[in-house]
């Protein structure tokens, strides 16, 4: 008999934020394949004796591919028992999902989606800042900043991303936003416009700076990498969150 895998969005990595439908998953995983924003004391969750299995990816650094990554869960399935693929944030998020739900599919194993915290969401929490506005910010939109290749993706709707009346989070964009500002400006979004990068959220690392798009290009053109994962926020944002 096949096994069934549970996709557990592990949030931003602050173990308090796992669901107690993850916590249980976790407690009673034969093997979990997790990732590096997944691991640490969220692993404490994980019972003795369980595999653990880093196939975490990380920009800049040697990781495994995705191939190999669905091939391994299909493996690990395929001998029986209860499997957890361990994602960061909310596992539909930007999390490579797709990939590995068709993976399954065509292997004929049975799945479940635990939704997790979204990094957005935990973020805009932690910045005491809430993500919508009444009248001002009535839609939320979420965009990555770096497509397969590392760079900006062509094919990004810049109408929808430089309209004003939007709260705009940018995943995975802190090399890339220096670029992003440019196009932006060019359609339109003024170079003003209030800005916030947040990184490391929930974890010793977290940290925020209160910007504007213009002036946040200029900082990141000029900074190195960071290691700390990062968000991007800018729009219609509520003021009174913490420099």
């Amino acid at each position: 008999m096949t096994g069934f895998v549970s996709f557990v969005g592990s949030g931003p990595g602050d173990p308090e934020l796992l669901t107690l439908k993850a916590v249980d998953r976790l407690q009673r995983a034969d093997a979990v394949l997790f990732d590096d924003l997944s691991s640490g004391a969220i692993l404490d969750h994980v019972r003795k004796g369980a595999d653990l299995v880093s196939v975490g990816k990380r920009a800049g650094r040697t990781s495994p591919r995705q191939d190999h990554v669905s091939r391994l869960l299909v493996d690990y399935a395929m001998g029986g028992g209860r499997i957890v693929r361990l994602k960061s944030g909310d596992s539909g998020v930007f999390g490579r999902l797709e990939e590995e739900l068709l993976a399954l599919h065509a292997a004929k194993i049975a799945f479940e989606i635990v939704p997790g915290v979204p990094s957005a969401c935990a973020a805009a929490a932690a910045a005491g800042m809430p993500l919508t506005r009444r009248l001002s910010a009535r839609r939320l939109q979420f965009v990555t900043g770096h497509d397969v290749t590392g760079a900006l993706p062509e094919d990004l709707n810049m109408r929808a991303l430089a309209d004003t009346e939007a709260t705009t989070v940018v995943y995975m964009g802190r090399r890339t936003f220096p670029k992003l500002a440019a196009l932006l400006i060019d359609h339109g979004l003024q170079p003003e416009t209030p800005a916030m990068i947040a990184e490391g959220v929930t974890t010793g690392a977290e940290h925020f700076m209160r910007s504007t798009v213009g002036e946040l290009a200029e900082t990141l053109a000029k900074e190195p990498p960071s290691k700390a994962p990062s968000l991007i926020f800018y729009g219609a944002l509520a003021p009174g969150f913490p420099d």
